[in-house]
């Protein structure tokens, strides 16, 4: 498989041929779709069709970042703002049996709308734990401030999409809910000792079967602080990979967010170097597509049989 270790975006409603001849090239991984993407059902699902027509590959990995609640991308015939993590995670304190029938129901009809487009995998769940201190950008996108709810319905969210035949990222990995700025923004710096986020903010991502991660764009001071996590060997091999155990394919958040100081190509270069195996481009420009996909090397032996896994389970 001949495949560039990213994943880009798109520019608009349908491909341009720019586009069309980008991507017929270059080969990256996979793409994720944004509001921008999303007219109506049947426009997205001609668009998912002819990337799939382009890349002649009907199993081509077509994501989306489809949380509910503040996160919802296919709004324009299918509003689930109503449903976000937390709505979920609050109905469990209350009662814990309705919480897990609403929540499986809930993923089961949105599952079976990325069925009928052609979407097979959704950046969900998220394993942040809601704090005092949380920024508003994680808010309700977390299910609770206490790690063993994130935990039981982080694994209900992972099972039901993988009976669906979906993929799930879990994320921010390893943790997102102890910065109290947007990393879309700014870096984030927190100043916390290892002992307490391994506990609490590291421990919500144990044990979390899903094929895929997505890193935090978070500098963890008292653990490396020369680097973001997305460009720390440290946190990626000895926290990502050994203290928390994920064994899956490592997705860098996106990019081209502030958090992130270089330019793209370094940003991505770095995240690659640092242990990510993938790198995700969510602005959609077509010259820094380009651009990107120039410099990107090509995935490496670990993410071929990762991706080889993931076709084998969609079939």
């Amino acid at each position: 498989m001949r495949r560039k270790a990213i994943i880009i975006s798109l520019s608009g409603y349908y491909l341009s041929q720019k586009e069309k001849n980008l991507m017929k090239e270059e080969k990256p991984w996979g793409i994720i779709l944004f509001k921008r993407n999303i007219k109506s059902f049947k426009q997205t699902k001609k668009l998912i069709n002819s990337v799939r027509n382009i890349m002649k590959d009907n199993k081509y990995p077509i994501l989306i970042d489809e949380e509910g609640g503040q996160v919802c991308r296919m709004s324009k015939f299918f509003d689930n703002s109503a449903y976000s993590q937390k709505l979920f995670g609050d109905i469990f304190i209350k009662n814990q049996k309705l919480s897990l029938n609403l929540y499986s129901n809930y993923i089961n009809t949105i599952c079976s709308i990325f069925k009928l487009l052609g979407i097979n995998i959704n950046t969900v769940p998220v394993l942040d734990m809601l704090k005092e201190e949380t920024h508003k950008v994680i808010g309700n996108r977390s299910f609770s401030n206490n790690k063993k709810i994130i935990k039981k319905l982080g694994s209900l969210c992972i099972d039901i999409y993988k009976k669906n035949r979906i993929s799930t990222v879990i994320k921010h990995i390893p943790g997102h809910g102890s910065a109290t700025v947007d990393s879309h923004k700014k870096l984030p710096k927190v100043n916390i000792n290892f002992k307490y986020l391994s506990k609490f903010d590291f421990d919500c991502f144990r044990g979390m079967n899903s094929q895929f991660a997505m890193t935090a764009h978070i500098l963890y001071s008292k653990i490396d602080k020369n680097n973001v996590s997305t460009h720390s060997e440290t946190i990626i091999s000895k926290i990502i990979r050994k203290k928390i155990g994920f064994r899956g394919i490592l997705i860098s958040d996106d990019i081209s967010m502030k958090a992130l100081k270089y330019d793209l190509i370094t940003n991505a270069l770095k995240s690659l170097k640092a242990g990510c195996n993938l790198v995700l481009y969510c602005s959609g420009k077509y010259n820094e597509s380009k651009k990107l996909l120039k410099h990107i090397p090509l995935i490496d032996s670990f993410t071929k049989k990762k991706t080889s896994e993931f076709y084998k389970f969609l079939s």
